[in-house]
């Protein structure tokens, strides 16, 4: 995914259209591998995924790559200072101010699209529909407020949003919509998926931001609140593009990582079962992400290929 992001509106969905992907090479040098490539990893295991897979698929062409932990927004200012290469999962619908800042001025680079079908809204577990008839309905919203008080934060409705660290749209949405609740931000996706699996063991009421893909919305069923195409809009809750942003030197001091990174495809159908085995099993990110590039060669290979040949 450090702190709060504030709305970038339409302007921040022109940069990022206007940030070309750099023109394809038919055949690169690896570079300087005596270096490390740096790695930013921010707060989900699905960027953690991205991150890794393309990693592991720059070690086996003989890279060291390095994996530093920092927020989303940080990570764009790092991979534009050169503290960190590549930040791999950037959502253009939840940018702030400073990620269009740094592309526009030529800072950071867009390499294209990841390659996930992504998609975000405000949901609701299915059994809360039971307790406000009128959903998904956007009237139905503020109608039911109360329904999802809480002691909290009586008389107006809780509405469980992002960390803090990842973006205050809910609540930017909540007051310049006048609606009857209060944002609570999440300390993490871990807490985010606790609470939506907990109301819907106990048929509690929650309403909450979230988006796709994601492991847990296999195992709960959930609808998402028919929000009006103008608040979509005005508020950044949209279909979002997920792209690679990367350190503009990383071209020149690493060419064939750059066309592998530029390259690179991580799908919904790579990333749900691995976040699952993860986030729901416990298993070692990095064991996991082992075992795939040992059974799916075919998928990163060419990846290489494509690069070096």
């Amino acid at each position: 995914m450090t702190t709060p992001f504030s709305f970038a509106g339409r302007a921040a969905a022109a940069v990022v259209a206007a940030a070309l992907a750099a023109p394809a090479v038919q055949s690169a040098e690896l570079g300087d591998t005596d270096d490390p490539i740096r790695f930013a990893l921010v707060e989900w295991t699905g960027q953690h995924l991205t991150s890794r897979i393309i990693g592991s698929a720059l070690e086996e062409m003989g890279y060291d790559v390095e994996y530093v932990s920092v927020g989303y927004l940080v990570s764009g200012t790092a991979a534009a200072d050169g503290d960190v290469h590549a930040t791999l999962e950037v959502w253009d619908n939840n940018l702030g101010d400073l990620f269009p800042q740094l592309l526009e001025s030529g800072r950071l680079e867009n390499l294209g699209d990841v390659g996930l079908e992504a998609g975000e809204g405000w949901m609701y577990p299915d059994h809360v529909a039971e307790l406000c008839p009128g959903l998904p309905s956007w009237e139905a919203v503020q109608d039911c407020a109360q329904e999802f008080a809480t002691a909290e934060t009586f008389p107006q409705g809780r509405f469980l949003s992002y960390p803090s660290d990842w973006s205050n749209r809910s609540e930017v949405l909540i007051e310049g919509e006048d609606l009857d609740y209060r944002a609570v931000p999440a300390g993490s996706e871990g807490a985010l998926v606790a609470e939506l699996k907990a109301a819907a063991e106990t048929d509690s009421p929650l309403l909450m931001m979230f988006w796709a893909p994601h492991w847990v919305l296999s195992e709960v069923d959930v609808s998402w609140v028919d929000m009006p195409d103008e608040i979509r809009e005005e508020y950044s809750v949209t279909q979002p593009n997920v792209f690679k942003a990367v350190w503009p030197g990383l071209k020149d001091k690493w060419p064939a990582a750059y066309e592998v990174i530029r390259t690179a495809k991580i799908t919904n159908e790579i990333q749900e079962p691995l976040m699952a085995r993860i986030d729901r099993d416990g298993e070692d990110t990095k064991a996991v992400v082992a075992e795939w590039m040992a059974a799916n060669e075919d998928i990163w290979r060419p990846w290489i290929e494509d690069a070096t040949d």
